[in-house]
């Protein structure tokens, strides 16, 4: 489909009532004990997320985002008393997010600004206590751009790195709609258990039903896992407030894959199944990175970013096989052993799926991309799947349940 016929759907088709009510302000003790609707070729049906395991064909492959969340909240105050959170987004300088959490004097971010109209220029500070002494970090205020303001931190220690000043003074940040602080428990569940590549400020929450005896249960059926790496920005919850999507811009955010992980999808004859929207937009954003390869000779890193609206436009096929091959051989001719690169795209209702025959996903919020994305992969079902679970007592969004999806293929559905 054109990108004019996409760009001009009303973003009110993806509108459904949501009761505060329904959100769930805190996760179940019990991971798997979350409800799991599953959608495919008989019907809706509910069960236990803890029988995915039984419920997915033998010799799948899972594919995980096992980004980690950070405390990427600092709350600073001026000696007025005012309160200024620097919310860290990305790193500016270093650009890479493990050399940049390593760093042991002084790194800058890409930060939103809290209470922003009380702080004029001048530095702000704080004292973080550590080991029986005090370590003082100094934010500095540089560049605006949009909502983003580059943020210079350094601090008088050189024997902790910025992520480990993070983790002591930084807080989780825990999505808004939850209408409550983040508490000390919030460090544990809202974690994936296989989550270890920190950049997150927001959970691929999706993950969050899975327990080490979830895992150890798919390994002993035979499913095969890979996994990738998106860091979720702040942008994931921004809602679209334009009444067509053509005004809605998306965020951008760090991918990293495995050669090892392109190489399952290239080879796999079973059926593939992403946990989450976010593993959902690094696998599909795979194939316009290939094509883009495909296209052009003298690719850099760079070059491979994928935008917004590239596959809606008219531009070479190819196969998806292909596009896996052109990114191992471009991996290999520059000799790394996983593809970094960053990703825009929205998946929106008239996009052509490559890779996932089946995607694990809680409740989405009305009106927002990620259930644009899930119109897209089941179709006008979507509303079918969120009125069953209205009417059946399910808990929405990111401490909520979850569901499992087959995709439409052709206007039947397939399991």
């Amino acid at each position: 489909m054109q990108k004019e016929n996409i760009a001009q759907l009303q973003i009110s088709r993806y509108n459904y009532p949501l009761p505060d009510d329904r959100i769930a302000k805190y996760p179940l003790e019990q991971r798997d004990a979350s409800k799991l609707l599953v959608y495919g070729g008989s019907g809706i049906h509910t069960f236990r997320f803890g029988e995915l395991p039984e419920l997915l064909p033998e010799g799948s492959l899972l594919l995980f985002n096992n980004t980690r969340v950070i405390h990427a909240r600092l709350l600073f105050h001026k000696e007025t008393g005012a309160q200024i959170e620097v919310f860290c987004l990305s790193p500016h300088i270093p650009a890479d997010y493990v050399v940049s959490f390593q760093q042991r004097r002084q790194c800058s971010w890409h930060c939103m600004i809290g209470n922003a109209r009380r702080w004029k220029d001048e530095p702000l500070s704080m004292d973080i206590p550590v080991d029986g002494g005090l370590v003082r970090l100094k934010a500095e205020k540089g560049s605006t751009t949009g909502s983003d303001t580059i943020i210079q931190f350094s601090w008088d220690n050189g024997e902790l790195t910025f992520s480990e000043l993070l983790e002591i003074a930084g807080k989780l940040p825990i999505p808004p709609y939850l209408n409550r602080p983040s508490e000390a428990k919030d460090d544990e569940t809202y974690q994936t258990v296989y989550s270890r590549s920190e950049g997150s400020v927001a959970a691929p929450t999706a993950g969050l039903h899975f327990t080490e005896k979830v895992m150890k249960e798919l390994r002993e059926k035979g499913i095969k896992m890979g996994e990738v790496t998106l860091h979720v920005g702040a942008g994931t919850f921004k809602p679209v407030k334009s009444e067509t999507i053509a005004g809605h811009e998306m965020h951008t955010e760090f991918i990293s894959v495995p050669k090892e992980t392109i190489e399952q999808l290239l080879h796999y004859s079973g059926k593939i199944v992403v946990v989450g929207t976010t593993s959902m937009r690094t696998v599909e954003s795979l194939y316009y990175i290939g094509r883009r390869l495909f296209a052009g000779a003298d690719i850099t890193a760079g070059d491979l970013r994928v935008k917004q609206w590239e596959p809606y436009g008219d531009t070479v096929e190819i196969t998806p096989e292909q596009a896996l091959l052109n990114i191992l051989h471009y991996l290999d001719e520059t000799g790394q052993q996983r593809l970094i690169s960053s990703t825009q795209l929205m998946i929106a209702p008239g996009y052509t799926f490559h890779y996932p025959d089946a995607i694990i996903t809680n409740f989405h919020q009305p009106q927002s991309t990620l259930l644009l994305l899930i119109s897209a992969f089941v179709g006008d079902d979507w509303s079918k799947i969120y009125n069953y679970a209205l009417g059946n007592d399910y808990r929405f969004l990111s401490y909520g349940d979850s569901s499992l999806l087959w995709k439409r293929r052709n206007g039947i559905q397939k399991e």
